[in-house]
């Protein structure tokens, strides 16, 4: 079909001039000689000359049939060849096929990896259209012979064809011409192309055959070329989108040390942007302060062909003032195991940093265990409580003051700082809740807001622990500046949660049995421990307690039953 009648062969014009002048001479010699034979005789040399002629135009018509098919090849491969893109090339190679073949449609199907399945990739018609999926009518079982076996199948009329005619596709579609040629590449298999005409019989020869299967070889490599390109494309869009949405700053050099990838976070904490750097020395386009601190790493890693991880450094950044970095450093190797770069992995601490800091700020002021009940959500924060059992303890340095109009406001904070820091890390020790600090006063809870099922143990050994860090101070201040803790404990019912407005909040407790323990901490001496009726029968198989006369305490009618804590058992 690649045949043009409109244009003529190479000295055609000469070759029918040559046999008209020859039949001229015939004419002439058999009109004038009559019988002659040596006229008869001239003739036949004549038309011996006339064969020749003829057998020297098929062989020129068929060298530039020849010629034109390596031109339409070469054109072929120049075109398919002259882009990546899988489905321009697809395209491409729809239209050639047609143009080669003079087929009416053309499809084409490529071997799924994975499957192993036929896929249709493309379908193109004479007008260089693409067709529909709904309109994907062609002969399925010739498409899998050729895909399995290998073997080109041309027929000039299928509905006549013995090895096709009681094929349903071949009837339902009205199949007539069909040309179907295997596309391979590297020595295997990877597609079909197929081209019919339902209309035409006779249309394909097996010198088409021959010629799209020279044209599917060509094909089938500047397909797979363009899918291995698609193929390399994706993944570098996978890498650049996983390297992109990485929170560390991610930094690769080459055996240069030349900036080969610069991702978004390395952009964001280095305040620089990709194309500045890229391409680059790092020593030359980073800031000195890092610079300083990389490349001895980079040297390192270079040199050993190990990682170094977690080196964290303080620095001063141009763009950013102080920051704190950590920074991993890990060789990149080729299939040789031979360092052709390092990889520089780099996490800006310096927020986090600031907000442990503060963290640990905020832990002076509340209990750990309040700090770890706080929701994340500010919103969820709100006001209420709700009524437990909860054991309360209230402690107050006995005697402060007097001793506060005999000192210097400055030396009467550092003693009492050292006194409130007995109470306070006496009663952290035990899990208890640090309510608040008042004055002189420390004021703790138990059982809220984690529950412990031996919360009245725990303030008890609490409050022994405060006498015991009391006595250790007494040993390294002066006997001027010794002072003792009142301490009063009891359990019951409480209302437990956060407690004032919604500008400002507290987790505390509220109740009469908080009231009694705080009544029972003013009724205690210096270094005495008191126990309320309801906190001894809950310990006192457990402590060793005295017994106290009834006493009147503020708030209740009758004298109360109190028990001096003594020690444990």
């Amino acid at each position: 079909m690649i045949n043009d009648p409109s244009k003529k062969i190479p000295g055609q014009d000469n070759i029918s001039a040559l046999r008209e002048g020859l039949n001229n001479i015939n004419r002439l010699v058999i009109r004038q000689s009559g019988s002659d034979a040596l006229a008869m005789q001239l003739s036949q040399h004549l038309l011996a000359l006339q064969d020749m002629l003829n057998h020297l135009e098929q062989e020129l018509t068929s060298q530039v049939s020849e010629r034109q098919e390596l031109v339409a090849l070469y054109n072929v491969s120049h075109a398919i060849g002259s882009s990546l893109d899988l489905t321009q090339v697809l395209n491409e190679v729809m239209d050639q096929i047609i143009q080669l073949t003079g087929a009416e449609r053309s499809f084409l199907m490529l071997v799924d990896p994975d499957s192993g399945a036929l896929e249709y990739r493309a379908a193109r018609n004479m007008d260089r259209e693409t067709i529909g999926s709904s309109s994907f009518e062609i002969s399925r079982s010739i498409v899998s012979q050729v895909a399995t076996t290998g073997d080109p199948i041309v027929t000039t009329n299928a509905q006549m064809d013995p090895r096709f005619k009681s094929q349903e596709s071949v009837i339902g579609y009205n199949l007539r011409s069909i040309l179907c040629v295997p596309l391979r590449a590297r020595g295997r298999i990877t597609g079909v192309i197929y081209a019919d005409n339902r209309i035409l019989t006779g249309l394909f020869s097996d010198n088409d055959r021959d010629l799209l299967a020279a044209f599917a070889n060509q094909a089938a490599v500047a397909i797979e070329n363009a899918r291995l390109f698609e193929s390399v494309s994706n993944a570098k869009k996978l890498m650049d989108n996983i390297f992109a949405s990485i929170a560390s700053g991610v930094i690769t050099t080459d055996v240069q040390e030349q900036i080969i990838l610069f991702n978004r976070a390395a952009e964001q904490v280095l305040q620089c942007p990709a194309t500045a750097v890229i391409g680059s020395c790092f020593t030359q386009v980073l800031p000195p302060p890092l610079v300083s601190e990389l490349q001895p790493q980079v040297e390192m890693v270079k040199r050993l062909g190990e990682p170094v991880i977690g080196v964290e450094r303080e620095l001063s950044l141009p763009e950013r003032g102080h920051v704190i970095l950590r920074t991993s450093f890990s060789p990149l190797k080729d299939a040789e195991n031979i360092t052709q770069g390092v990889a520089i992995v780099m996490d800006d601490l310096t927020e986090q940093r600031r907000l442990e800091a503060r963290y640990q700020m905020f832990q002076r002021y509340l209990s750990p265990a309040v700090i770890e009940r706080l929701p994340l959500d500010p919103s969820e924060l709100k006001l209420g409580g709700q009524r437990q059992e909860i054991t309360s303890l209230f402690a107050d340095i006995r005697g402060f003051t007097d001793y506060s109009r005999q000192h210097s406001p400055e030396a009467l904070v550092e003693v009492l700082n050292q006194y409130l820091d007995i109470g306070a890390q006496a009663i952290l020790d035990e899990d208890g809740t640090l309510d608040k600090i008042l004055g002189d006063c420390v004021v703790a809870i138990f059982n809220a807001p984690l529950p412990q099922t031996d919360h009245v143990l725990r303030a008890v050994r609490a409050a022994l622990k405060i006498q015991e860090g009391v006595a250790r101070l007494h040993q390294r201040l002066p006997a001027a500046s010794h002072l003792y803790y009142g301490v009063g404990i009891n359990v019951g019912d409480a209302v437990v949660g956060n407690i004032g407005t919604e500008h400002q909040m507290n987790y505390t407790a509220i109740g009469s049995s908080v009231n009694l323990a705080s009544r029972l901490q003013s009724t205690a001496r210096p270094g005495q421990i008191l126990l309320s009726p309801a906190t001894y029968r809950q310990i006192e198989e457990h402590v060793q307690a005295r017994q106290l006369p009834p006493m009147a305490i503020k708030g209740f009618s009758q004298a109360l039953t109190v028990y001096e804590l003594l020690g444990l058992k």
